[in-house]
């Protein structure tokens, strides 16, 4: 963690399927999970509400609650774990935002164990200001209590940070926030989507946007520090 003077700006980046290509990891995990509790859910339906609090999740899919289908999908999970690989630029992305003078915060809503994981494969705390984990929201997304908590973990306003997500669960969740959201493209949601959602713009990947962060919103709020 860095230990300078905390910066009045800050970026909020979501983790699973922003900085790690787990989406589809997911979607297979939570197959697997509700076929376990007795519940067969086609991996098409799944996929679009990954990046939604599991309780809210299986609720949409089945049409209520599941009894164990959370602790279910922790254990797929973990065994699909060593498939777990970083996105291109993710870790140059840190490193980018830091250096332009912003608190870079991981905003994920993963179990602490998971994160602890996450971090670890990231390789970053030197570019890191602060980090939040589930046990940071009482609501899950798209409830904006995950980014509430990371703008409290650094000290900044709202309107003096912008979030980095792959799903329109994040937009919401950072507009209910009173927060911007620069999307990509990594968790399988479509540009069209994610612009439709309320996202100020799109990119590729965390590489794309390292190669267009001087022109994107995340420079231009540096820039007003």
């Amino acid at each position: 963690m860095t230990e300078n003077r905390p910066p009045d700006s800050a970026v909020l980046l979501d983790v699973d399927g922003t900085l790690v290509d787990t989406n589809w990891i997911h979607t297979v995990a939570w197959a697997r999970a509700l076929r376990r509790c007795g519940r067969l859910v086609a991996m098409h339906r799944i996929h679009p509400l990954v990046g939604m609090g599991a309780d809210l999740l299986v609720e949409e899919l089945v049409g209520e609650e599941v009894p164990g289908a959370s602790e279910a999908h922790h254990d797929e999970y973990e065994a699909l774990r060593p498939d777990v690989r970083l996105l291109p630029g993710a870790r140059e992305l840190i490193r980018a935002v830091h250096g332009l003078g912003l608190a870079v915060v991981l905003a994920s809503s993963s179990k602490e164990d998971e994160l602890d994981f996450l971090r670890t494969l990231l390789d970053a705390e030197d570019w890191l200001s602060a980090a939040t984990s589930s046990g940071d929201a009482e609501v899950s997304k798209p409830a904006p209590d995950i980014f509430a908590a990371a703008l409290d973990r650094v000290g900044v306003a709202p309107e003096r940070a912008i979030v980095v997500g792959d799903t329109v669960w994040d937009v919401q969740a950072a507009d209910r926030a009173g927060l911007s959201t620069v999307g990509l493209l990594t968790g399988g949601t479509r540009g069209i989507e994610l612009l439709g959602a309320g996202a100020v713009e799109v990119h590729e990947d965390p590489a794309a946007l390292c190669r267009a962060l001087a022109g994107s919103a995340i420079a231009r709020l540096a820039s007003t520090g």
